[in-house]
């Protein structure tokens, strides 16, 4: 089947949770209220829907290949990328200064979320793009940002990260890439990077490298590395086009998933040294990639809602077309479509009730990221930013945990067709394997929950969260249908047992540390299934509202039905993961090394 993108539930959250509307009401936002959310959004549907998601499967099927130093891409990525830069879908949120459009996040994370859902490898390119457009505009140089932020954000040309070394994957302390000074204020680059998502493709003129390097001399370890951009082919100051740089794909990887993505291996300076220049101060590297970084996880986070809303339908398609066995329950004489069964409509629920619940929860978090930026007051501007930065953890580690569940649901709802490539069920499976662990591994997010997000202030942005939840649970209260009650009943549970282990994380990081970070883990998915939860708590309360008024009848109790369905399957589990955190520490680290 092919992709029909979710714009009606987009809308939705991005009117009634995001609160687009005052938003829109912050300087800089003045046009991007609800009348043009939805004309972007919707064409932004019809140009995934006709050109990107068709390539999808094609580009599983017949992935990128390396050949003497470059990288052909699937057949039709070319020409859908040419496409890509002509609609201006790479500068939908960049400043007006460099010929971005300068819409919201908000506005701008649905539409990565259409892109991502209609083909995933394709999208890694914009993606990590705004990455390096998001660094060069906090950091770079004015020469810099003339020279390469234009056509950055045009997406005439594409931006790598590169990070990773064949000895120092996440543990950047051992990068031995180094950057030589030159009489000239450049640098000369030399190394390998490893694991770099377009680090070469024929799809854009030039590709814009930022580079993780150490200056002899500097300071041991992370305190020692600065960043650098290193074109593919060398920019005069007029952004014209020159000479090769020295810096060539050496292989590609052979991946699991996300096959159509080329993963390069990049080698610097073979051939007397790449020309690198440096971004801001020395020694300064990795907070200035960790912008980017940051920016990447919450699109990484998107990439696991859109995996996930499209395994939801495809195998919704699947149910409703598949006849096998006579329902349960006598209501029909023969054999019916397998979605009258209530085992796979529980199994299509679950799917449709995390993704709502991560698509809820990220879009929330972008406005949150939108008013830290442009809010009028310096208060507001901070406690967002708290709120932002605590929930990027959530969207990317919660949302991507749960792509893999959705998509593994997705094959078995196909049954045995699902282990067969042909139903297409098998791919959303194996691209979804990945988001869990680049842009930083589920336990690195956790870490950063844990350490960054939650000790440092000792609680007081999670804690400032739970208040809001309660104000939410009581609203609910006043509802008094059955199904705000039972949400209700789950988020109060939730959201104590969140706060036990928000009191455990504070109290004993610093004396027992093995066991706080032994259920790291756990808490962020306990933290992430507590706010997708209390997004769709607000859904329903806004759905129930719109439904008593005639409004969109049968969208609005679709909605009411799978906040319950959360509540009553995915945040129930809340206290019993309290419970592994907090009492189960020993557990974990009982076992003698030598015995496992």
């Amino acid at each position: 089947m092919s992709y029909i993108a979710p714009v009606k539930d987009m809308l939705f959250d991005i009117r009634h949770l995001a609160g687009l509307e005052e938003i829109a009401r912050m300087p800089g936002f003045e046009d991007a209220g609800l009348d043009t959310a939805q004309a972007v959004l919707e064409e932004c549907a019809r140009f995934n829907q006709e050109v990107v998601a068709p390539l999808n499967v094609e580009g599983d099927r017949n992935p990128s290949a390396w050949k003497d130093g470059n990288v052909a891409t699937t057949p039709g990525f070319r020409q859908a990328y040419r496409q890509f830069v002509e609609g201006g879908w790479q500068s939908i949120q960049h400043p007006t200064g460099f010929g971005g459009q300068g819409l919201p996040k908000t506005i701008g994370a649905a539409c990565n979320e259409m892109l991502n859902s209609a083909n995933l490898s394709f999208a890694l390119c914009p993606l990590l793009t705004d990455g390096a457009i998001e660094a060069l505009l906090t950091a770079g140089s004015d020469e810099l940002k003339a020279v390469f932020l234009e056509k950055l954000v045009s997406g005439e040309w594409t931006g790598t990260m590169n990070l990773t070394e064949p000895q120092a994957g996440s543990d950047l302390s051992l990068v031995r890439t180094r950057a030589e000074p030159q009489p000239d204020g450049t640098y000369k680059i030399f190394g390998t990077k490893i694991f770099i998502t377009f680090g070469e493709h024929d799809m854009a003129e030039n590709i814009v490298h930022l580079v993780l390097a150490k200056i002899p001399g500097s300071p041991e370890g992370v305190k020692g590395i600065s960043l650098f951009v290193v074109p593919k082919f060398m920019v005069d100051a007029g952004g014209a086009i020159g000479a090769r740089n020295d810096v060539h794909c050496v292989s590609i990887e052979h991946k699991l998933g996300i096959k159509a993505s080329p993963t390069a291996v990049l080698q610097y300076g073979d051939n007397g040294g790449a020309v690198g220049y440096i971004v801001g101060q020395e020694n300064r590297g990795l907070e200035y990639m960790f912008i980017m970084m940051n920016a990447a996880r919450y699109a990484v986070g998107m990439q696991g809602v859109a995996i996930a809303e499209r395994a939801y339908q495809k195998a919704v398609a699947y149910a409703r077309d598949r006849v096998q066995s006579r329902p349960v329950d006598g209501s029909l004489p023969g054999a019916a479509p397998i979605i009258h069964h209530p085992d796979v409509r529980r199994m299509l629920l679950t799917m449709r009730a995390y993704t709502e619940g991560c698509r809820a929860m990220a879009s929330v978090a972008a406005a949150g990221y939108d008013a830290a930026h442009h809010h009028t007051d310096a208060d507001a501007r901070k406690q967002n930013q708290a709120f932002y930065e605590f929930l990027v953890p959530l969207v990317k580690g919660y949302s991507t945990e749960m792509s893999l569940d959705v998509t593994s649901l997705g094959v078995q709802v196909h049954g045995g067709m699902g282990f067969i490539e042909e139903t297409g069920a098998a791919q959303y499976y194996r691209d979804a394997q990945i988001l869990t662990i680049y842009e930083g591994t589920t336990a690195i997010q956790a870490n950063d929950l844990v350490g960054r997000k939650t000790a440092r202030d000792g609680g007081q942005t999670a804690r400032a969260i739970a208040g809001q939840i309660e104000k939410t649970e009581a609203a609910l209260g006043k509802s008094g249908s059955p199904a705000a009650l039972a949400m209700q009943k789950r988020l109060a549970a939730a959201r104590k047992a969140f706060l036990d282990v928000v009191d455990f994380v504070v109290q004993q990081g610093r004396s027992s540390p093995n066991a706080v970070f032994a259920g790291s883990v756990p808490y962020l998915m306990l933290a992430g299934n507590l706010v997708a939860g209390w997004q769709l708590g607000r859904s329903l309360l806004v759905a129930e509202e719109l439904a008593a008024a005639g409004e969109d009848v049968q969208f609005m109790h679709a909605k009411i039905a799978t906040a319950h369905f959360y509540a009553d399957h995915i945040l129930a589990k809340a206290p019993g993961m309290r419970d592994s955190i907090v009492e189960g520490a020993d557990s974990v680290t009982g076992m003698a090394l030598e015995a496992f």
